[in-house]
């Protein structure tokens, strides 16, 4: 058995009660305030080089190598040898958790719904088995502990603040826990692996007026409506079939009477897009629709753009060498090379210029009801998940930094 999975079993009951512990106490984005605590407080305890209030709440530890000292060769320099990034999201979602279980949220109305509460204790057991076989590798391990993932643009505030740089990184890593599979299957994709987001928001302004007589008014929500089905060609018309992208409108705002038409109505929505060609498409067909429709009920609009992430793109020669620690290292598992999302994640900020790989670690488990999605208010996952993704990103990174 590898030792790193070995250990990592080890030291299960570490990992699970740090876990329960962050699912008793969750805290939104930007508010990790004990989170961020405890985790500063183990990697102290490790003895490691500890940065706090990074992006407000992030943490940042460092581990350095000493295979070179161990051999008893010259030690790198504070700056010399690959640097690995290592990221591990924190906060939770204004959601009622309604599981049952007996650690449970204590926090009204906030619940850790997408499994990070499980990524920061997984983050903890990393630190743990990295420190204690630092003589296997040279190099630095930079384990970032990143605020506010959900859609608060944690990331990006940390790459902002210099988290890619002081040293500058040579590879990212990151994983999630992912209940759409079960315990057992390891996610890790060449190539493309979650979409890029972005959030659309159209006004469509009109004249209002009385519903009994609609031909004294201009109606922006008939004009609306036409605008949303229209959209739905976006992607069947405009995008070749052998590549994907999403356009949804899933808010609908107007009117106060149901005998009034309003003056104006607004729309929200999301685009998901892998490929930069394909988003150009989309934006472009997306603004030729939403103007020339309402043009033709005589109405105005306007429409606003917001940027929430790039794709998390994977690098071929980086998801290789994750794809074969798994093989290595839990050969009973099921390795998925072609799994993708449309969801997103905004670790594509700390790999959009450096080689990365991102991870998916199945942790459902259907004996144990454990099959709720993500931001489900009766979301949970199997434990026994954690153990196979620390030992996945120990391994990675070890591998990586002994042959680089």
């Amino acid at each position: 058995m590898d030792i790193y999975l070995k250990e990592a079993r080890q030291m299960f009951e570490y990992t699970r009660a740090l876990r329960r512990d962050f699912h008793q106490h969750p805290e939104l984005g930007f508010q990790e305030v004990r989170t961020s605590g405890i985790v500063a407080r183990e990697l102290n305890k490790l003895g490691l080089e500890v940065s706090t209030g990074i992006a407000e709440t992030g943490v940042v530890g460092l581990i350095r190598g000493e295979l070179s000292e161990s051999k008893g060769l010259p030690g790198l320099s504070e700056t010399s040898g690959p640097v690995v990034l290592l990221r591990f999201d924190m906060d939770a979602l204004p959601i009622t958790e309604e599981t049952g279980i007996d650690y449970a949220s204590q926090n009204q109305g906030v619940m850790h719904a997408c499994g990070h509460d499980g990524h920061t204790a997984v983050g903890l057991l990393v630190a743990r088995l990295l420190n204690a076989h630092k003589s296997d590798w040279d190099g630095i391990v930079k384990l970032v502990f990143q605020p506010a993932e959900e859609g608060l643009g944690g990331a990006k505030r940390m790459v902002q603040e210099g988290v890619l740089k002081n040293p500058p990184i040579d590879v990212s890593i990151a994983f999630h826990l992912w209940n759409s599979k079960p315990l057992g299957w390891i996610g890790v994709t060449n190539g493309p692996a979650m979409a890029a987001a972005e959030r659309f928001k159209i006004r469509v302004i009109g004249k209002g007026g009385h519903g009994a007589v609609p031909h004294l008014a201009v109606d922006p929500v008939l004009a609306s409506a036409q605008i949303i089905n229209s959209l739905q060609s976006v992607i069947s018309r405009n995008v070749t079939p052998l590549k994907s992208g999403v356009v949804s409108v899933t808010m609908v705002h107007g009117g106060d009477a149901f005998n009034v038409i309003p003056s104006e109505v607004e729309l929200q929505g999301t685009i998901r897009t892998f490929d930069p060609d394909v988003r150009k498409i989309v934006l472009e067909r997306l603004n030729q629709i939403v103007t020339g429709t309402a043009s033709a009920f005589d109405c105005q609009v306007e429409i606003e753009l917001e940027v929430l992430t790039p794709a998390v793109v994977n690098n071929h020669k980086i998801a290789k060498n994750v794809q074969e620690v798994v093989s290595k290292i839990l050969p009973e598992c099921t390795l998925d090379t072609q799994e993708r999302t449309m969801g997103s994640e905004d670790m594509a900020y700390m790999m959009q210029d450096i080689p990365g790989c991102y991870v998916f670690v199945g942790s459902a488990n259907p004996d144990l009801d454990l099959v709720y999605t993500h931001h489900h208010p009766k979301f949970n996952f199997d434990e026994r998940a954690m153990i196979n993704a620390a030992a996945i990103l120990t391994s990675a990174t070890i591998r990586y930094l002994s042959t680089n």
